[in-house]
């Protein structure tokens, strides 16, 4: 049954992603193209998606758990640290240079356009970089503090 929700769920956002024509990176770039071909259909997008989303986590919440989890899976902190903000600037930069943001390239795969399938290995390989440089930091770090 999870499985089965997921793969609804994961049919539903990219219906949305296609029909909303989030899934069109030069609609996403018109959307940062203030000084020329400015497009704010993308605001308008995102407003709905949280009208719709606000009230379903109100409703999640008042519930004990998760229907197939044991807990809520939440971040532990409220923190806005460089890891954050570092984080949040590269998302910003990828998705004005490519014109997709990772959830809505996930969905247009399926069509087989080169632009998609580059920005989505390159995702995939960012996702491992960043990782592999997370762990490194934090050895030379627990090595520095063990000297």
């Amino acid at each position: 049954m999870k499985l089965f929700l997921t793969y609804v769920v994961g049919l539903v956002f990219g219906l949305g992603i296609s029909i909303s024509g989030m899934a069109n990176p030069a609609k996403v770039l018109n959307f940062f193209d203030f000084a020329g071909t400015w497009d704010p259909s993308l605001a308008f997008v995102m407003g709905a998606a949280l009208l719709v989303a606000a009230p379903g986590y109100v409703l999640v919440f008042k519930r004990e758990k998760p229907v197939f989890a044991e807990n809520f899976k939440l971040p532990g902190t409220r923190l806005i640290d460089r890891k954050l903000v570092l984080g949040s600037f590269t998302f910003g930069i990828g998705w004005g240079l490519a014109g997709f943001c990772p959830g809505a390239a996930l969905p247009v795969i399926s069509t087989g356009n080169p632009s998609v399938l580059i920005f989505t290995a390159s995702m995939v390989a960012g996702l491992f970089l960043a990782r592999w440089v997370i762990a490194n930091t934090a050895r030379r770090r627990d090595l520095a503090q063990a000297n």
